[in-house]
């Protein structure tokens, strides 16, 4: 894990009630996006379980249950992270890596939601294993359409990897059984 200065206690900031699991782990830093992102999925009625995280090193806090965060399962990780690139602390580019690099982590969709058009971070973070990007569209109704069919597809229709199959196939690819 990076190498992080020792910051502020943080409380930790959650969207719904601690007594459900996190299904999408918003990443962002801007105020102004994070309450478009909540909006747009409470047009949509997904806003059940989102746990929002302003930087990078919270973000890895929580997904490996370190920190302001230690009291988590582990375990319990997010149907889907939607990750901003420009983060303080630790940026998004970091964050992917580590996700990916961590086997409790490395099968969790990441949907890049950014500003950034740049080609370079485009490649990286698909070099990186990111799952989509997405560049935040500057108009309201248009982002929040494209926030809502994230939401749909990465909560609701997307199939997470069978947590068993994982240690067998070190690439993360499902066993012969389950795709017969």
């Amino acid at each position: 894990m990076s190498t992080l200065e020792p910051q502020p206690e943080r409380q930790p900031e959650m969207t719904a009630g601690s007594d459900q699991a996190v299904e999408i782990l918003l990443v962002e830093d801007n105020p102004n996006d994070v309450q478009l992102t909540l909006h747009a999925l409470n047009r949509s009625r997904l806003t059940n379980r989102i746990q929002v995280v302003r930087d990078g090193a919270e973000a890895l806090e929580f997904l490996f249950a370190t920190g302001a965060y230690a009291h988590r399962e582990g375990s319990d990780s997010p149907k889907v992270v939607l990750l901003d690139l420009k983060l303080p602390r630790v940026d998004g580019m970091e964050v992917l890596r580590e996700i990916r690099a961590d086997p409790r982590t490395k099968t969790i969709p990441v949907v890049v939601l950014t500003s950034s058009r740049e080609e370079r971070d485009i490649a990286q973070t698909y070099g990186l294993g990111a799952n989509s990007y997405i560049v935040k569209p500057v108009d309201f109704e248009q982002f929040a359409e494209a926030v809502r069919q994230l939401g749909l597809y990465w909560v609701l229709l997307n199939q997470r990897a069978p947590a068993n199959d994982l240690e067998s196939f070190p690439s993360g690819m499902a066993s012969p059984a389950a795709v017969e």
